[in-house]
């Protein structure tokens, strides 16, 4: 690929592994870009964050591409991972440790299959208090970060979003029987902890389920979790998360990023 062919614009579909921020995927190639062609300047963003605890699909758009990052943003997104039942974090996710447990012996694969269907359509989805929507001008994130998002921070507004498709493709029951871990308490005076707790475990006595869902723009699945732990009367979040696809772009395409410069270089 040419310097010229580059900043006419391309989009570089890149798996964006566990653990690594949208940002530091775009600052990666960027740095490599630099050591390629020779540039200082030059337009790259991405189209749609991937939250560090999720993986896959990240299209990074370089050049005139960025011209393009709505239209991008605005494409389908399939998603696949696992959602833990019977708990919940307070970031729906594994970045804060378990904070409450509820029942769920009686979690069958049968009521799993009845309250799905209320996840389909045109939903209204409150988005996580752990994420990148705004709330009077500032990153809920950063409400988050400052707070004890359970008593002060400002609840995210309800925002309707298209969920096409939610397929449970296993299930795997819990035991009841084993006595729960006890809840850890995390330091809420340390404000990185508030965001960047350590990848956490998921206690193996609880229901899991995988899916597979097919959604517009804007969705959070970490908030479906979340909402299907209310609709079981019981309590869920979100264990793994994996980007298959963005409009016509799909995770088999993209390109892992230690192979970015033989991508660019090709």
């Amino acid at each position: 690929m040419t310097q010229d062919q580059l900043l006419q614009g391309v989009v570089i579909p890149v798996d964006k592994p566990l653990q690594w921020t949208s940002f530091q995927a775009v600052n990666k190639i960027k740095a490599a870009i630099r050591r390629i062609y020779g540039l200082k300047k030059f337009k790259i963003g991405h189209a749609g964050t991937l939250d560090p605890l999720a993986s896959g699909l990240l299209l990074v758009c370089v050049g005139k591409a960025t011209k393009s990052i709505d239209q991008l943003q605005s494409g389908t997104k399939v998603y696949t991972g696992t959602m833990v039942l019977g708990a919940t974090t307070p970031c729906y996710d594994l970045e804060r440790p378990i904070d409450s447990y509820y029942p769920f012996a009686h979690i069958t694969p049968d009521l799993l299959q009845a309250v799905v269907p209320q996840f389909l359509g045109t939903v209204q989805q409150v988005p996580p208090i752990f994420s990148a929507v705004k709330i009077n001008g500032q990153r809920a994130y950063q409400y988050a970060r400052q707070t004890d998002p359970d008593t002060d921070a400002p609840a995210p507004t309800p925002k309707p979003v298209q969920i096409y498709s939610f397929e449970i493709t296993a299930f795997r029951p819990g035991n009841p029987d084993v006595q729960p871990l006890p809840l850890q308490q995390p330091d809420l005076a340390d404000a990185h902890h508030l965001y960047d707790h350590p990848l956490g475990s998921v206690p193996q006595h609880l229901p899991q389920i995988d899916f597979r869902i097919r959604c517009g723009k804007g969705t959070y699945i970490r908030s479906i979790a979340r909402d299907l732990g209310l609709a079981l009367d019981s309590g869920a979040f979100l264990s793994a998360l994996r980007r298959e696809q963005v409009g016509d772009y799909h995770i088999a395409d993209a390109v892992g990023l230690d192979d970015v410069e033989a991508f660019l270089m090709s």
